[in-house]
């Protein structure tokens, strides 16, 4: 199995587990939509704030497609189960659903807005 870009995927990958960076702020709105809170911090950001006026914090909302995976990464659901949901959600993309939830799944790590378990928690 490959990801999107033709990389290999570790054999065990459809039993992994992610789940939300604990460090995170996020929130699930009256219209089912995720958002995020991300504070700016670190060297640069500093620099930005104090001579740019630019803001200590930015809020994130996801599309309907985000907001589905992320609600369901939550530590009992492995990309197995979360692609099921996924596909349930949207029976119309069912073809393209798992290189989608794939490459949405490593844009979130690279991100580190998730974290790998590599076993659901009882």
């Amino acid at each position: 199995m490959t990801d999107p870009k033709g990389n290999k995927l570790p054999a065990n990958y459809m039993d992994l587990v992610y789940v939300p960076a604990p460090e995170l702020s996020w929130s699930v709105g009256k219209d089912g939509i995720v958002e995020f809170r991300m504070e700016h911090k670190g060297f640069f950001p500093k620099i930005a704030q104090t001579f740019f006026h630019k803001p200590r914090f930015s809020q994130i909302r996801m599309d309907a497609y985000g907001s589905t995976l992320w609600q369901a990464l939550d530590g009992k659901n492995t990309v197995f189960d979360v692609l099921g949901v996924m596909e349930a959600a949207f029976p119309d993309e069912r073809e393209k659903m798992l290189n989608r939830v794939v490459a949405f799944l490593r844009t979130l790590q690279t991100n580190r807005l998730i974290v790998e378990r590599h076993s659901p928690q009882p």
